[in-house]
């Protein structure tokens, strides 16, 4: 049989998709991590981020400190917590190792977005903010995030897909996702089940990259969505006037 014959059979293997070694078991426990690492990374980037774009105090520094993380690598950040006692003494260990390091992969680019986003709005919508006697704290909220929500779903999307990408890493210290597949087949030889894990992985990144790109859509207010998109709005609308004839 062909390596492909080989990958379809791994695929259409009832045993394969049931139990919890099964694929929707790994799948659902990579959703999880993922899904714990880039809310805790949204509450901080979002935060963080806002609010040093609208005071501008101390942004220099931490805009650039996160930026300078992300060239930390996954993996060593994840062997150095994993090998801390603190850790090695909890029963879910493993899980918060992940955790923690997945969380330093999505803020950055979150904050960074966020940061910006909120930095970029034009200061004469600030000025008349203020000037309709809205506070500091109400023209963050009401004004400042709501403009900067393009790029602040931007940031989330990004971090969303990397983190499912890179959350295989967490088999190495024990969690059971879909990187128990790549892992378990690359210490045993077996091409078949590493390239179906890492399929899966790359599946399940692009469904999560589909899902936030259609929620940035549907959240983003009509006058800042994307321009091309009025235009053809504009040009469809068009298209339906006809001209008056003339006698």
């Amino acid at each position: 049989m062909s390596f492909l014959s080989h990958v379809v059979a791994f695929f259409t293997t009832g045993s394969n998709w049931t139990g919890s070694s099964g694929i929707v078991a790994l799948s659902l426990e990579q959703a999880k991590l993922s899904v714990v690492a880039v809310v805790a990374a949204i509450i901080a980037g979002v935060g963080a981020g806002a609010l040093l774009g609208h005071s501008g105090r101390g942004s220099f520094a931490v805009v650039n400190a996160a930026n300078a993380a992300r060239a930390v690598p996954s993996f060593a950040l994840l062997t150095l917590i994993a090998i801390q006692p603190a850790i090695v003494r909890l029963q879910e260990g493993g899980f918060l190792t992940a955790v923690i390091t997945m969380f330093a992969l999505a803020v950055p680019p979150i904050l960074t977005n966020a940061y910006v986003g909120v930095r970029d709005i034009d200061p004469a919508v600030r000025s008349a903010a203020l000037a309709m006697g809205m506070t500091p704290g109400q023209l963050l909220r009401q004004v400042e995030l709501p403009l900067a929500l393009p790029l602040v779903m931007a940031g989330i999307r990004t971090a969303s897909v990397e983190v499912v990408a890179t959350a295989t890493l967490a088999a190495y210290v024990g969690v059971s996702d879909l990187g128990t597949y790549i892992f378990t087949g690359l210490a045993t030889r077996n091409n078949v089940e590493t390239f179906s894990g890492a399929l899966v992985v790359a599946v399940l990144a692009l469904a999560v990259d589909l899902v936030l790109a259609a929620a940035a859509r549907g959240l983003t207010p009509v006058g800042l969505r994307s321009p091309s998109r009025s235009w053809r709005r504009g040009t469809d609308s068009l298209a339906t006037i006809r001209p008056r004839r003339t006698t």
